[in-house]
Order: C-alpha cells, then sequence, then structure tokens
C-alpha cells in the first residue's frame, strides 16, 4: 500500500533516548499525533528563518515544567515569544523567591487542607503563606519608579523578570523563572487577560494606593501583531505551539485576522500551528477549533494545512518530551531577542497600515487585489 508509512513495531529496550521513543515508538492515535508534533518541530519549525510563538494555559508553572522545560527552549533560541496567562507567570515566582511546592494525591481532605491554610492544584500543595509573600514581593516591586507608568504586558514582565533573577541570585537558587529566562534572552511575554491573575490583582489594588501602574492592552494587540507581520514580510514563516487554549489560544492566533480583516494588509496566515489539547472541536469552544476552522478566519495559511497538528493529550506529558527530543534533535538557534526590536516592529507595522489604508490601496482591495475579502469595504447603510 502507498497510503502510508509502514507501521514496524520493534522491542523496547533499556537506555532508550527520548528521541529514539519518540521516533520509533509512537506508532498511532495520539502518541504518532505526538511524534509527527516532534518532527515538525525539530525539522521545518525550529529553522532560522521562522518566529515560534508558543502560548500557556493551565497551571502548568506549579509543576515545574515551566524551568525544566520553557527555560531551556527560551536559552536555546527555540522560543521567540510567549502569550500565557497571568496565572502561570506569578505561581512561576514562588521558587524563584525560595518556596516549596510539593506533590500529593489529589484524594485529599479539601476541608482539612482549608483548615491548614493549605492550597491544592490538584495534586500539587503549598501553604497560603507562599500566595501572601509572593503578592508582597510583587507589590514591593510594581511600586517602583520605574513602573509608575502605563505599559504593555511585554514591558511589565520583562520589569519584573530583573527582579525575579535578582533574588534566584540572592538566595543561591538553582530554579530559573520564566520571567528571568524571557529577561536575560529578550523573548517578550504577553498575557492576554492582564486583569485575570493575581499579578492583576495587586496592580489592581496599589492603583486604589495611587500607583500610576496600568496596563497598556492595545500595544499588547499591536506588537504581538508587528511580530509576525515582521516574520512574514521578511520572508520567514511564522509557527505557533499551543499549550492548552483559552485566551492565549486566541490572543497568538488573532494577530493574522488583526493584520487581513482590520488592517487591511494582505497576508494569508500562520504557517504552522501544533496544539495540544484536552478539548473537544465538537462543542463549538476556542480550545477545541482545529487549524482547518482556523484557516477560514484567515489564521492559518490553508496552503500549510499539511503543517498543522493538533494533539489530544495533556500539556504535562507532552511538553517535557518535546522539550527533550527538540534539544536534542536541534540543539539552538541564534536568540531574536524580539523585545529589544518592539519599538521598530511596532513603526514597520504602523508604515505598513498607513500605505493599506490609502484610498488607492483600498480601492485595489476591494477590486480584489489579493487581501482577504473579509471585512473589506463600507456596510450599506441598514444592512
Amino acid at each position: 500500500m502507498a497510503y502510508g508509512v509502514k507501521l514496524d513495531p520493534q522491542p523496547i529496550g533499556p537506555g532508550l533516548s527520548v528521541r529514539d521513543l519518540v521516533d520509533r515508538h509512537l506508532y498511532a492515535y495520539n502518541a504518532a499525533r505526538l511524534r509527527e508534533a516532534c518532527q515538525l518541530f525539530a525539522r521545518k519549525i525550529a529553522q532560522p528563518d521562522v518566529t515560534i510563538g508558543v502560548t500557556l494555559s493551565g497551571a502548568l508553572t506549579p509543576t515545574g515544567l515551566g524551568t525544566s522545560a520553557i527555560v531551556p527552549l527560551i536559552r536555546a533560541g527555540l522560543i521567540d515569544w510567549v502569550v500565557s496567562t497571568g496565572a502561570n507567570l506569578y505561581h512561576d515566582m514562588h521558587r524563584s523567591l525560595g518556596f516549596e511546592l510539593f506533590n500529593t494525591t489529589p484524594f485529599t481532605d479539601d476541608r482539612e487542607l482549608r483548615d491548614k491554610h493549605i492550597i491544592r492544584i490538584y495534586d500539587i500543595l503549598f501553604d497560603q503563606d507562599v500566595l501572601l509573600e509572593s503578592d508582597e514581593f510583587l507589590r514591593q516591586c510594581i511600586r517602583g519608579p520605574e513602573f509608575q507608568r502605563t505599559m504593555s504586558t511585554a514591558e511589565l514582565h520583562y520589569l519584573l523578570g530583573r527582579y525575579t533573577q535578582a533574588r534566584e541570585q540572592a538566595i543561591g537558587t538553582e530554579y530559573v523563572s520564566i520571567l528571568t529566562a524571557a529577561h536575560e534572552c529578550g523573548v517578550p511575554l504577553y498575557t492576554s487577560s492582564p486583569g485575570d491573575s493575581t499579578i492583576g490583582m495587586n496592580v489592581a489594588a496599589l492603583a486604589l494606593a495611587g500607583n500610576q501602574l496600568k496596563f497598556d492592552v492595545e500595544r499588547d494587540v499591536n506588537e504581538t501583531t508587528a511580530i509576525v507581520h515582521r516574520a512574514k514580510k521578511g520572508g520567514g514563516q511564522s509557527a505557533v505551539l499551543i499549550f492548552g487554549g483559552g485566551s492565549p489560544k486566541n490572543f497568538i492566533l488573532q494577530t493574522e485576522p488583526q493584520l487581513q480583516e482590520i488592517m487591511g494588509i494582505s497576508e494569508k496566515g500562520h504557517d504552522y500551528f501544533i496544539q495540544f489539547t484536552d478539548a473537544r472541536p465538537d462543542t463549538g469552544g476556542l480550545s477545541g477549533a482545529t487549524p482547518s476552522e482556523a484557516m477560514t478566519w484567515g489564521k492559518v495559511d490553508p496552503d500549510q494545512l499539511p503543517d498543522t497538528i493538533v494533539c489530544y493529550a495533556d500539556s504535562t506529558i507532552v511538553m517535557p518530551i518535546l522539550a527533550a527530543y527538540a534539544l536534542e534533535t536541534v540543539g539552538s538557534r541564534p536568540l531574536k531577542r524580539l523585545y529589544d526590536q518592539r519599538d521598530t516592529l511596532l513603526k514597520d507595522l504602523q508604515d505598513d497600515y498607513e500605505r493599506a489604508s490609502t484610498p488607492h490601496h483600498s480601492d485595489e482591495i476591494l477590486g480584489g487585489g489579493g487581501g482577504t475579502a473579509v471585512g473589506r469595504g463600507t456596510p450599506d447603510v441598514g444592512h
């Protein structure tokens, strides 16, 4: 048969590497999707001309996956920008401050834990004081003079990364948070819903006391769009690697409709799409939305659908496997340091937006000059 690759199962022996496990023993179903995702990432996505965006949702950093998987990928130049829930960045600070989290059974007495002021995240436990002390550290940071203005979440997290880095060095811990690694490597970290986390809650509380820090969510939208715009305009490609779903998934994917539908800039969509999720597509929810569905919104290049993969598996299982496979197979790439280029990227996007908004260019678009047909033109009154 010429319909696929022959399955050639071999006995598993001692000393098996992660690379050989993936390449030779993940045969079918979601195991095969994980193999395909690892191979696609290593063989096509991890090329120097591909800009790699990653999303993080769900409680991933309390497990330790931030420092064990995401930080090595950042330092290896295999993650160029990130959209995360605020919770993942907040909980990643605990170990940077010297606090401990513990593994337990999920079948515990939550009333007893509540009485003892113990917080539970499924099978992870930590003392309530961990939250209180982390909040105090966070407030001390954002009371500083450099925080007394409106800024994008990328700038907020970059500044916080300098403080987590200093604290990690001061207490002599080997732990490295995502905030620290991103600060060191110039990787911008965005939070799509900055008010929906303990970081946002502390910012809001201090605002009542006169603190001037505010989130510039419009800049977040434009910066992320500018990153994708530059990646594609320069002849390169854009890849998205999605762990979970939720708001971070939409935020990283909406960069393409922002270019096409809103700004009138001719584009076709992200080139590579990998998602790890446990959400079903048939319920109509965002996190189960497939690459082909995203293609209809202009989020994914229809010509690149063969290079899109959805693996229905727990992120805590696949993340360490993909990271180990990529680091062993690819090694590293030069850092793009996109954080340092944000102003230049924005200026480039603004210039192209202004050109796309000129009457002559608009007439070309309305006449079918290569752009998408979504959201273009002036609606008739009454329609």
